[in-house]
C-alpha cells in the first residue's frame, strides 16, 4: 500500500500536468490569433477570413534541425458552424514539412485556413498531408486579398507564419496535421474524435477565449 500511493500521486500529478499544458496552449492560441487578427493591414486578409471554413492556429511550432524539415507543433482547429459562430476547437498536431525558408533557432507562429468543406472534410477524416490530399499556398498579407490572390484561389488550404515579429506567408507542403486524441481527451474529458468535436461537442469554458477571438472578428454565418 505504501508503494501504490506514491505511484497514484504520481500518476494524479502527471495527468493535472497534461491538462493545465492543454489549458496554456489554448490561451496562447487566443493571444497569437488576437494579434494577427488586430492588424489586418499586416495580417490575414478579412475577406479571406470571411470564407474560411476552418481554421488551424499552432502556436511556437518548433524546427527540430537547421535547414532541413523535422517541424513540429501542437495547436487547434475549429470551423465555421452552420448557423454562424464557431465550432468547440478540436486539438491537432502538425509534422514534418518543409517551411520554404529559413526557421533559425526561434519558435514560430503558424495560422492556417481551410477554404472548402472538401478540404475540412479530408482534414477531419485521418492524418492529412498537405499538398497532397489538398492543394495549400502561402497566403497573402494585407487587407484585401482582390488581385494578389487570383492565382491561389484554387488553393484549399492559405497558411501563414510569425517568426521574430515578421509575418508571412508560407508554403507548409508536405506537413501532416492529425488530431491530438490524448489533448482532446483531456479537454473533453471522453475519448472523442475531432470531426465530433467540431460538428457536436460542447465547448469547454477554457475555449471561449479563442472562440471570442474569432467570433468577433469574422462572426459572419457561412
Amino acid at each position: 500500500m505504501r508503494k501504490v500511493l506514491p505511484a497514484l500521486l504520481l500518476l494524479s500529478s502527471l495527468g493535472l500536468a497534461a491538462k493545465t499544458e492543454v489549458f496554456e496552449r489554448l490561451d496562447e492560441t487566443a493571444n497569437i490569433l488576437s494579434e494577427i487578427l488586430a492588424t489586418p493591414d499586416k495580417g490575414i486578409p478579412q475577406d479571406l477570413l470571411d470564407k474560411a471554413s476552418c481554421v488551424v492556429a499552432v502556436p511556437g511550432m518548433k524546427k527540430a534541425a537547421l535547414g532541413i524539415g523535422g517541424t513540429y507543433g501542437k495547436g487547434f482547429i475549429t470551423c465555421r458552424q452552420a448557423g454562424g459562430g464557431w465550432s468547440a476547437p478540436a486539438a491537432m498536431r502538425v509534422e514534418g514539412g518543409s517551411f520554404g525558408f529559413q526557421l533559425g533557432v526561434s519558435d514560430t507562429d503558424v495560422v492556417m485556413l481551410v477554404m472548402n468543406k472538401n478540404a475540412e472534410n479530408k482534414l477531419l477524416s485521418s492524418k492529412f498531408t498537405l499538398g497532397a490530399e489538398g492543394t495549400v499556398a502561402a497566403g497573402p498579407v494585407g487587407r484585401s486579398a482582390t488581385a494578389q490572390t487570383d492565382a491561389k484561389m484554387n488553393a484549399e488550404i492559405l497558411s501563414w507564419s510569425r517568426s521574430k515579429g515578421l509575418f508571412a506567408g508560407i508554403a507548409l507542403t508536405g506537413a501532416t496535421l492529425r488530431a491530438d486524441d490524448d489533448n482532446n481527451e483531456e479537454l473533453y474529458g471522453r475519448k472523442i474524435r475531432a470531426r465530433e468535436i467540431v460538428k457536436s461537442a460542447t465547448a469547454p469554458a477554457e475555449t471561449s477565449k479563442l472562440l471570442g477571438v474569432l467570433n468577433r472578428h469574422s462572426p459572419t454565418e457561412k
